[in-house]
Protein backbone atom coordinates (compact mmCIF):
# COMPACT_ATOMS: atom_id res chain seq x y z
CA UNK A 1 0.00 0.00 0.00
CA UNK A 2 1.38 3.67 -0.81
CA UNK A 3 2.32 5.56 1.79
CA UNK A 4 1.14 8.53 2.66
CA UNK A 5 2.16 12.11 4.37
CA UNK A 6 1.58 11.54 7.99
CA UNK A 7 -0.89 14.69 7.72
CA UNK A 8 -2.64 13.26 5.00
CA UNK A 9 -3.29 9.47 6.23
CA UNK A 10 -4.10 10.92 10.07
CA UNK A 11 -5.66 13.84 9.15
CA UNK A 12 -7.15 14.28 5.78
CA UNK A 13 -8.48 10.57 5.65
CA UNK A 14 -10.42 10.51 8.74
CA UNK A 15 -12.23 13.69 7.48
CA UNK A 16 -12.76 12.03 4.30
CA UNK A 17 -14.58 9.03 5.83
CA UNK A 18 -16.45 11.29 8.04
CA UNK A 19 -18.13 13.35 5.97
CA UNK A 20 -18.91 10.81 3.45
CA UNK A 21 -20.05 8.86 6.97
CA UNK A 22 -22.36 11.63 7.46
CA UNK A 23 -23.49 12.35 4.44
CA UNK A 24 -25.03 9.07 3.47
CA UNK A 25 -26.78 9.56 7.20
CA UNK A 26 -28.20 12.77 5.61
CA UNK A 27 -29.79 11.19 2.43
CA UNK A 28 -31.20 8.34 4.94
CA UNK A 29 -32.21 11.44 7.35
CA UNK A 30 -33.62 12.91 4.32
CA UNK A 31 -35.86 10.10 2.70
CA UNK A 32 -37.42 10.13 5.81
CA UNK A 33 -39.10 13.26 5.46
CA UNK A 34 -36.34 15.02 7.86
CA UNK A 35 -34.00 18.17 6.20
CA UNK A 36 -31.16 16.83 7.09
CA UNK A 37 -29.13 20.37 7.68
CA UNK A 38 -32.11 20.99 10.15
CA UNK A 39 -31.07 17.72 11.78
CA UNK A 40 -27.60 18.18 12.07
CA UNK A 41 -28.72 21.83 13.73
CA UNK A 42 -30.41 19.50 16.42
CA UNK A 43 -27.53 17.59 17.10
CA UNK A 44 -24.72 20.07 17.77
CA UNK A 45 -26.68 22.57 20.33
CA UNK A 46 -28.11 19.32 21.56
CA UNK A 47 -24.41 18.30 22.08
CA UNK A 48 -22.80 21.96 22.92
CA UNK A 49 -24.92 24.53 22.74
CA UNK A 50 -27.68 23.49 25.12
CA UNK A 51 -28.24 24.33 28.67
CA UNK A 52 -25.55 21.34 30.38
CA UNK A 53 -25.23 19.99 27.22
CA UNK A 54 -21.66 19.99 26.74
CA UNK A 55 -21.01 18.66 30.44
CA UNK A 56 -23.08 15.48 29.20
CA UNK A 57 -21.26 14.96 26.22
CA UNK A 58 -18.04 15.23 28.01
CA UNK A 59 -19.56 12.61 30.30
CA UNK A 60 -20.12 10.40 27.70
CA UNK A 61 -16.60 11.26 26.26
CA UNK A 62 -14.77 10.17 29.37
CA UNK A 63 -16.22 6.60 29.23
CA UNK A 64 -15.68 6.13 25.64
CA UNK A 65 -12.00 7.42 26.27
CA UNK A 66 -11.64 4.96 28.77
CA UNK A 67 -13.29 1.80 26.74
CA UNK A 68 -11.23 2.88 24.27
CA UNK A 69 -8.20 3.08 25.36
CA UNK A 70 -9.03 -0.40 27.21
CA UNK A 71 -9.19 -2.24 23.51
CA UNK A 72 -6.20 0.16 21.89
CA UNK A 73 -3.72 -1.69 24.28
CA UNK A 74 -5.07 -5.05 23.54
CA UNK A 75 -4.69 -4.35 19.64
CA UNK A 76 -1.42 -3.01 19.96
CA UNK A 77 -0.28 -6.97 20.44
CA UNK A 78 -3.00 -7.90 17.99
CA UNK A 79 -5.18 -8.99 20.67
CA UNK A 80 -9.12 -8.22 20.01
CA UNK A 81 -10.36 -7.61 23.63
CA UNK A 82 -14.50 -7.25 23.08
CA UNK A 83 -15.03 -7.61 26.67
CA UNK A 84 -15.10 -4.20 27.55
CA UNK A 85 -18.47 -4.20 28.47
CA UNK A 86 -18.24 -7.16 31.25
CA UNK A 87 -14.83 -5.93 32.43
CA UNK A 88 -16.70 -2.43 33.44
CA UNK A 89 -19.48 -4.58 34.43
CA UNK A 90 -17.18 -6.45 36.71
CA UNK A 91 -14.80 -2.90 37.77
CA UNK A 92 -18.13 -1.60 38.57
CA UNK A 93 -18.46 -4.38 41.23
CA UNK A 94 -15.35 -3.93 42.58
CA UNK A 95 -15.81 0.22 43.17
CA UNK A 96 -19.12 -0.71 44.79
CA UNK A 97 -17.79 -3.56 46.99
CA UNK A 98 -14.98 -0.96 48.06
CA UNK A 99 -17.16 2.45 48.14
CA UNK A 100 -19.66 0.43 50.34
CA UNK A 101 -16.85 -1.12 52.85
CA UNK A 102 -15.03 1.74 53.48
CA UNK A 103 -16.87 4.83 52.13
CA UNK A 104 -19.06 4.99 55.69
CA UNK A 105 -16.07 4.91 57.78
CA UNK A 106 -13.10 6.59 56.02
CA UNK A 107 -12.81 10.01 54.30
CA UNK A 108 -12.99 11.25 50.58
CA UNK A 109 -8.89 11.39 50.11
CA UNK A 110 -9.11 7.66 51.12
CA UNK A 111 -12.30 6.49 50.42
CA UNK A 112 -12.00 7.64 46.14
CA UNK A 113 -8.87 6.49 45.65
CA UNK A 114 -9.66 2.87 46.81
CA UNK A 115 -12.88 2.55 44.88
CA UNK A 116 -11.20 3.83 41.88
CA UNK A 117 -8.58 1.01 42.85
CA UNK A 118 -11.46 -1.49 43.03
CA UNK A 119 -12.89 -0.96 39.84
CA UNK A 120 -9.53 -1.17 37.92
CA UNK A 121 -8.15 -4.57 40.04
CA UNK A 122 -11.67 -6.21 39.32
CA UNK A 123 -11.11 -5.16 35.73
CA UNK A 124 -7.89 -6.08 35.04
CA UNK A 125 -8.39 -9.22 36.80
CA UNK A 126 -11.59 -10.07 34.54
CA UNK A 127 -9.40 -9.76 31.61
CA UNK A 128 -6.33 -11.21 33.26
CA UNK A 129 -8.35 -14.99 32.67
CA UNK A 130 -9.06 -14.80 29.11
CA UNK A 131 -5.63 -13.64 28.53
CA UNK A 132 -3.93 -16.83 30.65
CA UNK A 133 -6.32 -19.14 28.80
CA UNK A 134 -4.98 -17.07 25.19
CA UNK A 135 -1.36 -17.27 26.73
CA UNK A 136 -1.25 -20.87 28.21
CA UNK A 137 -3.78 -23.05 26.90
CA UNK A 138 -4.17 -20.98 23.64
CA UNK A 139 -8.13 -20.19 23.74
CA UNK A 140 -9.33 -17.59 21.34
CA UNK A 141 -9.32 -13.97 22.67
CA UNK A 142 -12.42 -13.07 20.92
CA UNK A 143 -14.25 -16.21 22.13
CA UNK A 144 -13.68 -16.13 25.85
CA UNK A 145 -13.51 -11.99 26.15
CA UNK A 146 -17.52 -12.62 24.67
CA UNK A 147 -17.99 -15.41 26.81
CA UNK A 148 -17.13 -13.29 29.68
CA UNK A 149 -18.93 -10.92 28.66
CA UNK A 150 -22.78 -12.54 29.31
CA UNK A 151 -20.67 -14.69 32.69
CA UNK A 152 -20.26 -10.87 34.47
CA UNK A 153 -23.79 -10.02 33.04
CA UNK A 154 -25.32 -12.80 34.80
CA UNK A 155 -23.33 -12.33 37.70
CA UNK A 156 -24.51 -8.55 38.16
CA UNK A 157 -28.02 -9.87 37.39
CA UNK A 158 -27.93 -12.56 40.14
CA UNK A 159 -26.13 -10.22 42.75
CA UNK A 160 -28.48 -7.33 41.95
CA UNK A 161 -31.70 -9.17 42.14
CA UNK A 162 -30.31 -10.79 45.38
CA UNK A 163 -27.88 -10.25 47.92
CA UNK A 164 -26.70 -6.33 46.50
CA UNK A 165 -30.19 -5.16 45.47
CA UNK A 166 -30.98 -2.03 47.77
CA UNK A 167 -34.16 -2.93 50.59
CA UNK A 168 -37.57 -2.05 49.59
CA UNK A 169 -36.50 -0.77 46.11
CA UNK A 170 -38.42 -2.99 43.11
CA UNK A 171 -35.79 -2.05 40.23
CA UNK A 172 -32.62 -4.68 40.75
CA UNK A 173 -30.05 -1.90 41.73
CA UNK A 174 -27.46 -1.28 44.19
CA UNK A 175 -27.70 0.36 47.53
CA UNK A 176 -26.56 4.43 47.26
CA UNK A 177 -22.36 4.81 48.16
CA UNK A 178 -21.50 7.33 50.83
CA UNK A 179 -21.12 10.53 49.26
CA UNK A 180 -17.63 10.24 51.04
CA UNK A 181 -16.84 7.83 47.94
CA UNK A 182 -18.10 9.97 45.53
CA UNK A 183 -16.59 11.53 42.88
CA UNK A 184 -17.23 15.27 43.12
CA UNK A 185 -19.12 16.64 40.05
CA UNK A 186 -17.82 19.38 38.28
CA UNK A 187 -20.68 21.71 38.58
CA UNK A 188 -20.69 21.18 42.52
CA UNK A 189 -16.84 22.11 42.00
CA UNK A 190 -17.37 25.56 40.21
CA UNK A 191 -18.72 28.20 42.22
CA UNK A 192 -15.55 27.21 44.59
CA UNK A 193 -13.44 28.36 41.05
CA UNK A 194 -15.49 31.49 40.73
CA UNK A 195 -17.31 30.03 37.71
CA UNK A 196 -20.58 28.96 36.71
CA UNK A 197 -20.78 25.34 35.08
CA UNK A 198 -24.45 23.81 34.21
CA UNK A 199 -25.46 21.05 35.71
CA UNK A 200 -25.11 17.32 34.47
CA UNK A 201 -23.12 14.44 35.78
CA UNK A 202 -19.60 15.18 34.03
CA UNK A 203 -17.05 14.86 37.34
CA UNK A 204 -13.60 14.24 38.11
CA UNK A 205 -13.65 11.27 36.35
CA UNK A 206 -13.30 13.53 32.87
CA UNK A 207 -9.36 14.67 33.67
CA UNK A 208 -8.78 11.11 35.27
CA UNK A 209 -9.40 10.05 31.84
CA UNK A 210 -7.29 12.66 30.21
CA UNK A 211 -4.36 11.54 32.58
CA UNK A 212 -4.82 7.77 31.25
CA UNK A 213 -4.54 8.84 27.83
CA UNK A 214 -1.43 10.44 28.75
CA UNK A 215 0.18 7.23 31.05
CA UNK A 216 -0.93 5.28 27.68
CA UNK A 217 0.97 6.89 25.70
CA UNK A 218 3.74 7.61 27.52
CA UNK A 219 3.57 3.50 28.88
CA UNK A 220 3.09 2.31 24.93
CA UNK A 221 5.65 4.77 23.85
CA UNK A 222 8.09 5.32 26.04
CA UNK A 223 8.87 2.46 27.57
CA UNK A 224 10.63 -1.15 27.59
CA UNK A 225 7.30 -3.00 27.74
CA UNK A 226 5.64 -0.88 25.31
CA UNK A 227 8.03 -1.48 22.34
CA UNK A 228 7.84 -4.80 23.74
CA UNK A 229 4.02 -4.96 22.94
CA UNK A 230 4.60 -3.39 19.68
CA UNK A 231 6.73 -6.14 18.67
CA UNK A 232 4.89 -8.24 19.74
CA UNK A 233 2.08 -7.26 17.56
CA UNK A 234 3.96 -7.02 14.41
CA UNK A 235 5.07 -10.36 14.45
CA UNK A 236 5.01 -12.79 17.40
CA UNK A 237 7.49 -15.01 16.22
CA UNK A 238 9.89 -12.59 16.04
CA UNK A 239 9.19 -11.31 19.16
CA UNK A 240 9.93 -14.44 20.96
CA UNK A 241 13.08 -14.85 18.87
CA UNK A 242 14.16 -11.56 20.35
CA UNK A 243 13.66 -13.27 23.49
CA UNK A 244 10.44 -11.46 24.45
CA UNK A 245 8.57 -13.61 26.79
CA UNK A 246 5.03 -13.61 25.04
CA UNK A 247 3.33 -15.33 26.90
CA UNK A 248 3.37 -12.97 29.70
CA UNK A 249 2.70 -10.12 27.92
CA UNK A 250 -0.14 -11.39 26.42
CA UNK A 251 -1.27 -11.75 29.81
CA UNK A 252 -0.42 -8.24 31.38
CA UNK A 253 -1.37 -6.80 27.96
CA UNK A 254 -5.27 -8.04 28.76
CA UNK A 255 -4.75 -6.92 32.48
CA UNK A 256 -4.20 -3.34 31.59
CA UNK A 257 -6.60 -2.95 29.25
CA UNK A 258 -9.34 -4.70 31.42
CA UNK A 259 -8.17 -2.62 33.99
CA UNK A 260 -8.94 0.35 31.83
CA UNK A 261 -12.05 -0.95 30.78
CA UNK A 262 -12.94 -1.38 34.82
CA UNK A 263 -12.20 2.15 35.40
CA UNK A 264 -15.20 3.24 32.96
CA UNK A 265 -17.50 2.17 35.86
CA UNK A 266 -15.61 5.59 37.95
CA UNK A 267 -17.52 7.80 35.95
CA UNK A 268 -21.01 5.98 35.93
CA UNK A 269 -21.10 4.78 39.56
CA UNK A 270 -19.10 7.07 41.83
CA UNK A 271 -19.32 10.24 39.51
CA UNK A 272 -23.06 10.21 38.09
CA UNK A 273 -25.39 7.25 39.66
CA UNK A 274 -23.80 6.60 43.01
CA UNK A 275 -24.87 2.92 42.68
CA UNK A 276 -24.78 0.50 40.26
CA UNK A 277 -27.73 -0.62 37.85
CA UNK A 278 -28.26 -3.23 35.51
CA UNK A 279 -26.48 -2.45 32.37
CA UNK A 280 -25.14 0.59 33.24
CA UNK A 281 -22.20 0.55 30.63
CA UNK A 282 -24.84 0.68 28.40
CA UNK A 283 -22.93 -0.61 25.30
CA UNK A 284 -19.66 2.11 25.39
CA UNK A 285 -17.72 -1.27 25.98
CA UNK A 286 -18.45 -2.45 22.56
CA UNK A 287 -18.50 1.38 21.22
CA UNK A 288 -14.83 1.43 22.36
CA UNK A 289 -13.93 -0.48 19.77
CA UNK A 290 -15.27 1.99 17.56
CA UNK A 291 -13.38 4.56 19.32
CA UNK A 292 -10.22 2.94 18.97
CA UNK A 293 -10.49 2.32 15.25
CA UNK A 294 -11.63 5.41 14.42
CA UNK A 295 -8.39 6.61 16.77
CA UNK A 296 -6.19 4.99 15.35
CA UNK A 297 -4.88 2.98 18.52
CA UNK A 298 -3.32 6.25 19.82
CA UNK A 299 -4.47 8.26 22.63
CA UNK A 300 -4.62 11.60 21.10
CA UNK A 301 -6.76 9.93 18.22
CA UNK A 302 -8.71 8.17 20.83
CA UNK A 303 -9.74 11.54 22.67
CA UNK A 304 -11.02 13.03 19.85
CA UNK A 305 -13.31 9.88 18.65
CA UNK A 306 -14.40 9.38 22.31
CA UNK A 307 -15.42 13.40 21.51
CA UNK A 308 -17.08 12.53 18.35
CA UNK A 309 -19.38 9.83 19.52
CA UNK A 310 -20.10 11.41 23.01
CA UNK A 311 -21.27 14.13 21.05
CA UNK A 312 -23.38 11.89 18.89
CA UNK A 313 -24.97 10.40 21.45
CA UNK A 314 -25.99 13.30 23.56
CA UNK A 315 -26.98 15.52 20.42
CA UNK A 316 -28.35 12.03 19.07
CA UNK A 317 -31.13 12.30 22.30
CA UNK A 318 -32.20 15.75 21.25
CA UNK A 319 -33.34 14.08 17.83
CA UNK A 320 -35.75 11.78 18.85
CA UNK A 321 -37.81 14.66 20.79
CA UNK A 322 -37.42 17.03 17.94
CA UNK A 323 -38.41 15.06 14.73
CA UNK A 324 -41.51 12.25 15.35
CA UNK A 325 -39.64 10.11 12.27
CA UNK A 326 -36.52 10.10 13.98
CA UNK A 327 -35.51 7.80 16.48
CA UNK A 328 -32.27 7.31 18.42
CA UNK A 329 -31.15 4.49 16.23
CA UNK A 330 -30.29 6.93 13.80
CA UNK A 331 -27.55 7.67 15.95
CA UNK A 332 -26.88 4.05 15.87
CA UNK A 333 -26.88 4.20 12.12
CA UNK A 334 -24.52 7.02 12.10
CA UNK A 335 -21.67 5.64 14.32
CA UNK A 336 -22.42 2.39 12.34
CA UNK A 337 -21.40 4.27 9.11
CA UNK A 338 -18.14 6.29 10.76
CA UNK A 339 -17.30 2.63 11.75
CA UNK A 340 -17.72 0.99 8.47
CA UNK A 341 -15.58 3.98 6.89
CA UNK A 342 -13.16 4.53 9.59
CA UNK A 343 -12.67 0.92 9.96
CA UNK A 344 -13.08 -1.97 7.00
CA UNK A 345 -12.98 0.77 4.66
CA UNK A 346 -10.39 3.12 6.13
CA UNK A 347 -7.98 3.15 2.78
CA UNK A 348 -10.43 3.11 -0.03
CA UNK A 349 -9.39 6.80 -0.59
CA UNK A 350 -5.34 6.04 -0.44
CA UNK A 351 -4.95 5.56 -4.23
CA UNK A 352 -6.96 8.10 -5.15
CA UNK A 353 -5.15 10.52 -2.51
CA UNK A 354 -1.63 9.15 -3.67
CA UNK A 355 -2.67 10.20 -7.93
CA UNK A 356 -3.79 13.77 -6.54
CA UNK A 357 -0.76 13.69 -4.19
CA UNK A 358 1.76 12.62 -7.32
CA UNK A 359 2.47 9.41 -4.79
CA UNK A 360 3.03 6.06 -6.79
Amino acid sequence: MTKLPAWAEFGLIPLINLALAFGIAGIVIALLGVNPFAAMKVIIEGAFVDDGALGYTLFYTTSLIFTGLAVAVAFQARLFNIGGEGQAYIGGLGALLVAVTVGSWLPAIASIPLAILGAAGFGALWAFVPGWLQAYRGSHIVITTIMFNFIASGIMVALLSGPLMRAGQPNPESALIADSARLPLIHEIAPHLGLHVARSPLNLAFPLALIACVVVWALIWRTRWGYALRAMGHSEDAAEYAGIKVRRLIVSAMALSGMLAGLMAINVILGAQGKVTLAFPAGFGVTGIAVALMGRSHPLGILLAAFLFGALVQGGTELDFEFPTITREMVLLIQGLIILFSGALTFMFVPMLSRILGRH
